[in-house]
Formats: structure tokens, C-alpha cells, sequence
């Protein structure tokens, strides 16, 4: 499917590889250190692992020759995942937590408990639903119908069949 939410559920979209991205943001990077905190199976754990490598969302990092032990941590591509994580959280927060947040996030340059709020990277102001349009992007496959494409590129004009580009 060419959706880009899509794509990010192919690699975390199960219930384990989210959960181990999170405890990585923790500081929890350790093979028996994450299996503990999750609860989880040896060979669960240890499948989720190898494909979150796999897809360089982690890097595994050898701290013990004898016996063999990994750390698993975040690399760039895991990292970009802070805002999913941290949108769950606060969803979680407000919906799913009816004694309160199990954990609150504290801004390291003010002392303060903080929240995440999406703004635009242009103007600064605040993102909602209804202040944001989707348009078609570079990446969108064009639509298909009878065998034709219809989708254009936003502000492409359509050209006759005898018209010549320059």
C-alpha cells in the first residue's frame, strides 16, 4: 500500500515492537532488561528484535564477548519515532488512564511536565485537523481508471493528446 502510516505499521505496528521502541526511549536496552520489563517471551523478544534491526529502526551493539550480549539501541530511524510514541502516550493519557499518567514526561530545560503540541515547521503556529489539507505529494502513484492515469501533480494543467512539451 503506498500510504506512509502504513509503512511505518509495517515496522512497528505490532503491539511488541512499539512497546520495545518505547523502553528504548527509557534507557531499557538490554535483551533481559526489556524482557523483564515487558513480560514478554524469550522468542517473542527475540524475533522483534531481529526485525527491528533488520529494518535499522535498532542497532544491535555487543557490550559482552563472553557470554555473547547485545545492547539494542535507538538509531536515527528509531529516534524519529519520539513524536509517535510520545502522541500515543499522551492519547493514552487522556483516554485510556482514568487514575492519571502512568508516567509524565519532564522537559529537561525548564523543569516542567510537558506536552507535545504539533506545529507547523513554517509558521509555528498550532496543527489541528482542521488546519491541515492534504494535497497529493511526490511520492502519491497516480490513480487508475480504464486503464488511464488521472491523478496529476497539484496546478498541472491537462494536455491535449496533440499538444507537444517544451
Amino acid at each position: 500500500m503506498n500510504c506512509s502510516i502504513a509503512q511505518c505499521l509495517e515496522v512497528v505496528g505490532d503491539w511488541w515492537s512499539l512497546l520495545i521502541v518505547r523502553d528504548a526511549f527509557r534507557g531499557i536496552t538490554r535483551f533481559a532488561d526489556l524482557e523483564a520489563d515487558l513480560g514478554i517471551s524469550r522468542n517473542v523478544l527475540n524475533q522483534r528484535l531481529a526485525y527491528l534491526v533488520e529494518q535499522g529502526v535498532v542497532a544491535r551493539i555487543p557490550y559482552s564477548e563472553h557470554p555473547p550480549r547485545y545492547d539494542y539501541q535507538l538509531t536515527e530511524k528509531g529516534r524519529d519515532l519520539f513524536a509517535v510514541t510520545t502522541a500515543m502516550r499522551q492519547w493514552g493519557d487522556r483516554w485510556a488512564a482514568p487514575n492519571g499518567p502512568p508516567i509524565e514526561a519532564v522537559h529537561d530545560g525548564c523543569g516542567e511536565v510537558t506536552q507535545a503540541v504539533l506545529t507547523c515547521s513554517v509558521c509555528g503556529e498550532r496543527l489541528t485537523p482542521d488546519s491541515v489539507q492534504p494535497v497529493v505529494g511526490p511520492g502519491a502513484r497516480p490513480k487508475r481508471r480504464r486503464g488511464r492515469s488521472v491523478a496529476r501533480a497539484p496546478g498541472s494543467a491537462r494536455r491535449r493528446p496533440d499538444e507537444v512539451r517544451r
